[in-house]
Parts: C-alpha cells; structure tokens; sequence
C-alpha cells in the first residue's frame, strides 16, 4: 500500500493570503474574526464572522463564485510549493470539500428573483454547484483524473483529505488536489443560522467571541475560507526530489446515525480510534489535537469526553486545541484550514493556541493550550472535525515518517 506525502499547501483565511499569514497570526494568537464588510450587515442579529479581508482575493479568478475563487488561491499556493508534480495528467485528481457550496451566487440569484423580479445570471448554475471548485481546480491545473465534491457538512474537507489519501494508497491516483472551500457569509444563510440559536453574537468584542472550553463560551461564529494540500506518492516524491512537509498517515470516518445536530461522544471516540489504528499509532505516539471545537454548549463537553474514552488518563497530559478560537468555523472548509493550520504550526516549532479560554468549564478538563502558544517537538497529530448530520472524520497527520 503506497505512502502519502504532502508535498504543498495553500491557505486563504481570516488571517488573510497565504500560509504565512496564517502562521503569523497563529504564532501570535490573533483573531480573524471582526464585523462583517462584505454585506452590509444592518439587517443581522449576528454581524461578526471570520471573514476573508477583501485585499487577499479581490480581482483574483473572476467568473467563479467566492468559494471556488478561494479553492483556486489556496490551490495556486500549494501547487507553486509542490512543484512540478512530473505525474501524467490522468493520474491526478481532485476532491474538495464544501458546506454550502456557491452561496454567494445562490444569494444573488434569489435576491434578484424575489426582491428585483429580474432575469437571473445564465452561470447561476454552474458557477453555485457544490462540485463548482472541484472541477475549477481540476480545469486550472488539467487534473483529468478522479475528481468530484465532498458534501457532508463540517466534515467536508477532512472527508475530502482522508478519501484521497486512499486513493493515492490504492493506486487509483499519483497526486491529487485534496482540502475544501466554503463562503457561507450571505445575509439568508446567517440568519437561518441565527435561528438555530447557536451564534456567538458580541457585537462589541468580535475577537472574543468564540471561546471554546470556556465556561462563558456564546456558541460558534461562522468563517470563511479554504486550504488545498498537494498529496501525493510518496516514493514518488521522494524519487523528484520534493520537500516533504508531512504526511496523511492515518484516517477515521464514522456515522452517529442518531441526532441531525447534537454530537455524539460515542460517534467521534469510533472515528479518532479508526484514525489511530489506520495510521498505525498508539496513543502515546500523539502529540497535539486539533480539537473541533466549535465553542458550542454541545460540541465541547463532548469531543472533550470522546478524547478521554479514547486516550484515557493519557488525555490529560495531551495538549489540544480550537483553532477556531482564532479563524472561526468555515463550515465545510474548517478540516482543511485546521489540518493546515496545524501542519504549519507544529512545522515551526508550536502549539496554536484555544484563545479566550479565561474560565475553563469543569465539564472541560484537558489541556486546551490556553491563550498562548507553547513550543512542542511533537511528530504526529491529529485533526477532529465533526458535521451535522452525525457525520464524523479524523486525519491523522505525521510530520516525521520512517523509512
């Protein structure tokens, strides 16, 4: 069974372009998260998100919706790392992961329909389809191999990197474009999920409003963005003479078959332990979690138990952490972004931080790295991300892999 190398990767996030900016505000534990530019947000409850500075991709990939123009940006970033991949076209493939897919063209073809009763653009279509960023990526870079979208909510892009991972394994691919992309800041969409009640909403101190573990904690704020790794054959990579940042070492993918939005402690625990038997580690091999911690009631306390059933008195000695305390909740982007976001961090000599954690809430009891980074040797870590729906996926993910 082949090896998985990362070979390149692209971020565009609330920190803004680029792996280095994601880094500088990781290394510096900076929030992303500020009040809405990009609609106007006078009709919104919740007017704060993780959004995109508009200077790190305005009049970038025109003629695509907001998402796909983030996949493109942070594909470009992970393809010039990469380099020459050497790989014959029809060995390279594409799986990127989404939410809520065109969002932004959907927003604007309804608006124009009901609120203008105009004509609605005739690339309405194929410019909202959830595979719209997949098949970009797959045009820009002639990917003419396996490709299509991963559309299992929060979970996406972690679904989106495990898969391709086993593609390349199984020998269905040499290289592929793997990670997601979501731009769920519409007027419609935050209100529906405002209506679900599970908002951060502070208006007033928008970086301090996510704080997951947190006692005080408001609930999740909603982000948006993207992150492409290149994966590919590692013997291969190895043979071109490619820097190898990393590797997919392990994947877990479970069902709750229970609840539409509640988590299950159960559900998550399968799929971290899925994850540590694929990529062949023992709990004591683990170095870092990054936590899906979305800041919610819910999700808290409970990834916080699944963790404990897995790594046992081990947990407590295991440092975790909430990027999303700093970039927000992508949706279907979050996996990639924190995958990356990790990777990056742990490559630099660091521990990203849960920012905000002022009150620990009892129920929440491990080592949340709290408001600062810490230094760390660690090799191997873990990625959580859980979706509505009981859709659950880990990555596994080492930085040092032996011969």
């Amino acid at each position: 069974m082949n090896r998985v190398a990362i070979t390149g990767v692209g971020i565009v996030s609330p920190f803004g372009r680029g792996k280095a900016a994601a880094l500088d505000a990781l290394r510096n534990a900076r929030s992303g998260v500020r009040t809405i530019s990009s609609i106007d947000p006078a009709p919104l409850a919740c007017r704060i998100a993780g959004e995109v500075p508009a200077d790190a991709h305005e009049g970038t990939h025109r003629g695509h919706d907001r998402f796909t123009r983030f996949a493109l940006l942070a594909a470009d970033e992970a393809a010039e790392q990469a380099g020459a991949l050497g790989v014959e076209s029809d060995r390279i493939g594409v799986l990127i992961g989404t939410g809520l897919g065109g969002a932004e063209t959907l927003d604007t073809a309804y608006r124009r329909l009901y609120g203008e009763q105009a004509r609605i653009a005739p690339a309405s279509i194929p410019m909202t389809m959830y595979n719209a960023a997949a098949a970009a990526v797959s045009s820009k870079f002639a990917a003419r191999g396996l490709s299509y979208a991963v559309v299992s909510a929060c979970a996406s892009s972690a679904h989106a990197i495990g898969l391709a991972a086993q593609a390349i394994r199984a020998g269905q691919a040499d290289a592929m474009f793997a990670g997601g992309a979501d731009a769920p800041l519409t007027t419609g969409i935050i209100k529906a999920w405002e209506a679900l009640r599970v908002l951060a909403i502070d208006n007033e101190h928008p970086a301090a409003a996510c704080r997951p573990f947190s006692a005080d904690r408001k609930g999740l704020v909603l982000a948006e963005g993207a992150a492409v790794f290149v994966l590919e054959n590692y013997d291969r990579a190895r043979a071109r003479g490619a820097e190898i940042l990393g590797e997919i070492a392990g994947f877990g993918a479970t069902s709750d078959a229970g609840h539409i939005t509640d988590p299950s402690a159960d559900g998550a625990a399968r799929a971290i332990n899925l994850a540590l038997r694929d990529a062949h580690l023992n709990p004591d091999d683990v170095g870092y979690i990054n936590a899906h911690g979305t800041g919610t009631r819910a999700n808290d306390p409970t990834e916080t138990s699944a963790i404990k059933s897995v790594f046992g008195e081990r947990a407590h000695d295991l440092a975790v952490s909430s990027t999303k305390s700093m970039h927000g909740h992508a949706m279907g982007a979050s996996g990639a972004i924190e995958i990356a976001s990790s990777l990056v961090a742990l490559r630099d000599g660091f521990l990203p931080p849960t920012i905000n954690l002022k009150t620990p809430d009892p129920a929440c009891d491990l080592d949340y790295v709290a408001n600062q980074p810490r230094e760390t040797r660690a090799r191997a870590f873990l990625s959580n991300s859980f979706g509505f729906g009981g859709m659950n996926a880990v990555v596994a993910v080492s930085l040092l892999s032996p011969d």
